[in-house]
């Protein structure tokens, strides 16, 4: 799998992702277009979604999900977030198998 979806930016790490609402299981499941395929089981509506996409990433790389924050794409399957209190290696580390 490919690193190029995570990248450091200040003092955090922003990760691409594309996500698939409505999934039978939440999770990681790949690398697609240099982002990382993102399943959650809520419903893209109303943001139960996107509020699923946040505590996954926090659950998975270990922060709050006060330090997830979805910086681009609230609307869009392809979205981009920025992660606070973890290195690049961290999130590569766990977020890439």
């Amino acid at each position: 799998m490919s690193a190029a979806a995570i990248r450091q930016a200040d003092n955090s790490v922003e990760i691409a992702l594309r996500v698939h609402p409505r999934a039978r299981r939440a999770g990681i499941t790949g690398i697609h277009d240099n982002r990382i395929k993102l399943a959650v089981n809520a419903p893209p509506e109303d943001g139960q979604a996107n509020r699923a996409i946040v505590k996954l990433i926090a659950a998975t790389l270990g922060v709050a999900s006060r330090q997830v924050e979805i910086i681009r794409g609230a609307t869009s399957r392809s979205k981009d977030v920025r992660v606070t209190g973890v290195t690049l290696a961290e999130a590569v580390e766990r977020l890439l198998p």
